[in-house]
């Protein structure tokens, strides 16, 4: 008897089926997901997602402790109140002046602080952590006390006074603007005529960019400290060498070796600043005039205290949108800008 046989490509082994581009995917990088897919949720939820609840309320009709998410008519109507009142123009201005000068003394100060520790023979520990020492403390400890000495009836004025020296400053209490350039925008900038604040430099801000970038000096240094340290010794005997003084090593030799450090610095530094709160509120708050106010404050009261939920979401926008111009380009620049 006999039986038919089964063709020989039933008898052998099976072929493994292609695997899908998925699973592939999953092979390579399931871990990877199993560790950050958490994060990366939170992250979305209570980042991203209340970013752009933010954005949702700023165009919405809520004011007051009933939610109203209807949009305005027109949409931007919020935005363009907000723009246009005196108060957020000033608060614009105090922030750019403030960042700007807090950036440049800051950027300086510790320079020159990384340069005599770092060529301190003696203690170069004990001067190091003496300088590093204000940025452990709060802003909040360095507002009170930097306030008692701007107050111009104690302070520095007391010292003034011993000196002989008549002149009082108002410091903190000074609503002067010097240098007011918006009269000239007005007539030669289009659209000029919807600036409805001086657009100058407040004196009475002064006193806190002292008290900011005496705190985040010690920053900066730390920073360019690192990177002196990373300066082949080579280099400096080479320039000495060829007759190079300290002052031309520094700006000619050592500079162009730490501007990777000075570009961290002033991307950190320079979102910390627009997002200034609790100094200038320990400090002097909104000040005379509104001469320290800055849009931190501006988001605090309009929320908390004016339960204008819509102008203060606006305003965090607007935080959000300067701090971006900072943080954006030095993301590209790392991350895109240094691969092609």
């Amino acid at each position: 008897m006999t039986t038919n046989a089964l063709p020989q490509s039933r008898i052998g082994p099976q072929p493994k089926r292609a695997r899908t581009s998925l699973s592939r995917f999953l092979e390579r990088n399931g871990f990877r997901i199993l560790v950050l897919g958490p994060t990366l949720l939170v992250l979305g939820i209570f980042v991203y997602g209340f970013i752009a609840y933010t954005a949702r309320v700023s165009v919405s009709q809520w004011q007051g402790l009933a939610v109203n998410l209807e949009p305005n008519d027109p949409l931007m109507s919020t935005y363009s109140e907000m723009l246009a009142s005196p108060r957020f123009q000033a608060d614009i201005r105090n922030i750019t002046i403030f960042t700007v000068l807090f950036l440049t003394l800051a950027v300086v100060l510790g320079f020159v602080l990384a340069i005599l520790v770092h060529n301190s023979l003696r203690s170069r520990g004990l001067f190091r952590g003496v300088f590093l020492f204000p940025y452990s403390l709060s802003f909040i400890v360095t507002g009170v006390v930097w306030r008692w000495i701007f107050t111009p009836s104690t302070g520095v004025n007391l010292i003034l006074d011993r000196l002989g020296i008549d002149a009082r400053p108002g410091w903190i209490t000074d609503p002067t603007v010097v240098g007011d350039v918006s009269g000239a925008l007005e007539t030669v900038v289009p659209g000029g005529d919807v600036i409805n604040t001086q657009l100058g430099i407040p004196l009475a801000l002064i006193a806190v960019v002292i008290a900011a970038s005496w705190q985040l000096a010690g920053f900066a240094m730390a920073i360019f400290l690192a990177g002196l340290a990373g300066i082949p010794e080579e280099l400096a005997e080479a320039a000495s060498l060829d007759g190079a003084k300290t002052r031309q090593y520094y700006w000619h030799v050592a500079m162009p070796q730490l501007r990777p450090m000075l570009v961290t610095i002033l991307v950190i530094l320079g979102h910390v600043s627009l997002k200034s709160f609790d100094l200038v509120v320990a400090m002097s708050g909104r000040g005379p005039g509104f001469a320290t106010d800055v849009p931190g404050i501006y988001v605090f009261e309009q929320t908390f205290r004016s339960l204008s939920f819509n102008t203060g979401a606006a305003a965090s926008i607007v935080m959000l949108l300067l701090v971006g111009i900072i943080i954006v380009p030095y993301l590209y620049r790392t991350y895109v800008g240094g691969k092609s």
